[in-house]
């Protein structure tokens, strides 16, 4: 496939157009004990720390019919159609459901990729498409104030390329990010045991998912399975922000001073604006790809990047990081389902952003909030949840910076993977998960607790 007028147009596109999207989520941590809510349409970050944490979640839809499991009374549907008009592309395979929540007494819908677990357990298989952006940012941070945040800058050109070997914070032959992610847990089948439970061998989305409904039904222990694949991986396309959009940090010693550590950090390590960024994705290149008939409404597109996090705005350190994010395109319907994420060899944020852990995090939170549409009672105070309450069904958020024990894959390369919050936590016990546990590791035994306030 030739790229050409892609990057071009992006390329073009950046040169001179101006960006401009309202902010979403940067200002949680700034309302303490306040639930937040947004609509279908828009995207959900995941906020790494220290230097500033929030989220985005949303609010309602669905409707169903009726099932049991456990305790809580579940009204599933048979799995819905889901593959759109054909005139519109198609569109993912989601099933609906309807729980009484045991935690406050309340009903929620919501919507999940795959069959459903409940009574029609299948394989599913979603195409993938991983797209590595190549990020080439103006700016360099040559000092930061410790006390506001402020980064000095200078003009200077740094390449952030997922495709091209990095012999400097990685190592021979493990040093081209975007073979990493290939080689991963998250696309290779792996042998996954949770608590001395094997669940299967299996891409880490589909240990997960099968482990978070696992004692629904032997059937569904057998047969069911919600799978990336097939699974394709494109020469990396080209992103170039404006200076006002980009920068990098080149100096490690810099933000080892700053965040008074010992740990080693790995310059440079980029820091692009998530508005300019998104808007970029959402009228340029998606629909580009989406043109191309590279991907439809029923792919879900994963955009890639290396040691570049996301902020707004981009020249204050305290408004840093964001690892990744999965949201929709919006209307008209159906929509388009996308993730960036990060693959970070620079070890700021330690083992708990390292290479997959974000890509765990994002592509198990697409699964099971695709539409980032589904509510829960609120809960808080727990993983980037800190200081205020969330009502959705993100299950990768209670659990940020805690990963399940790392796994070393037949390349030699040590892969960490975030450990992640099953469907019984946010709705209340007994657990449907596997071992009767509330998360894949068994670091959540019990369910969230009274709803937060």
């Amino acid at each position: 496939m030739n790229f050409g007028k892609l990057l071009r147009y992006v390329c073009g596109a950046v040169v001179t157009g101006t960006m401009a999207m309202a902010g979403f989520g940067q200002e949680a941590a700034k309302q303490p004990q306040k639930t937040r809510a947004a609509t279908p349409g828009g995207r959900h970050v995941y906020y790494l720390g220290p230097m500033g944490r929030g989220s985005m979640n949303a609010a309602g839809i669905g409707e169903n019919r009726v099932g049991t499991s456990g305790n809580a009374t579940f009204d599933t549907t048979a799995v819905s159609d889901g593959q759109g008009s054909d005139e519109n592309g198609g569109g993912l395979p989601l099933w609906t459901f309807r729980v009484h929540s045991s935690r406050d007494g309340h009903s929620y819908p919501g919507a999940m990729v795959g069959s459903n677990p409940f009574t029609d357990p299948e394989t599913t298989a979603v195409p993938t498409v991983v797209i590595p952006i190549r990020i080439k940012t103006k700016t360099v941070g040559t000092k930061v104030d410790a006390m506001t945040g402020a980064i000095t800058t200078q003009p200077g050109d740094t390449t952030f390329d997922p495709g091209a070997p990095d012999n400097v914070c990685l190592s021979a032959p493990n040093n081209v990010p975007a073979t990493l992610v290939k080689q991963s847990p998250m696309f290779t089948p792996t042998a996954f045991s949770f608590g001395g439970t094997f669940v299967g061998k299996t891409e880490y989305n589909d240990a997960f998912q099968r482990a978070n409904f696992w004692r629904v039904s032997k059937k569904e222990r057998e047969e069911y399975h919600v799978l990336l694949k097939p699974s394709v991986f494109l020469q990396p396309i080209e992103m170039d922000p404006p200076d006002v959009y980009g920068l990098a940090l080149t100096d490690g010693a810099v933000l080892e001073t700053i965040l008074g550590t010992t740990t080693p950090f790995c310059a440079p390590l980029g820091i692009v604006d998530i508005n300019w960024f998104d808007t970029m994705l959402t009228s340029t290149v998606i629909p580009e790809l989406r043109e191309r008939g590279i991907i439809n409404p029923g792919t879900f597109p994963i955009f890639m990047v290396y040691n570049v996090f996301w902020a707004q705005p981009i020249d204050n350190i305290f408004a840093c990081c964001i690892g990744g994010y999965h949201g929709t395109t919006g209307f008209p319907i159906p929509t388009q389902t996308y993730s960036p994420a990060d693959f970070d060899s620079t070890g700021v944020f330690g083992t708990g952003a390292a290479d997959t852990t974000i890509l765990a995090h994002e592509v198990d939170e697409w699964m099971n909030d695709p539409m980032i549409s589904n509510p829960t009672p609120p809960w808080g105070n727990t993983g980037q949840v800190m200081g205020f309450c969330q009502a959705n069904l993100e299950v990768g958020d209670p659990l940020s910076g805690t990963n399940i024990a790392p796994i070393t894959m037949p390349n030699g390369f040590t892969y960490h993977l975030q450990e992640l919050a099953f469907f019984s936590w946010f709705f209340g016990g007994p657990s449907i998960g596997v071992n009767g546990w509330f998360s894949n590791n068994g670091t959540f035994m019990t369910d969230a607790g009274p709803p937060c306030h």
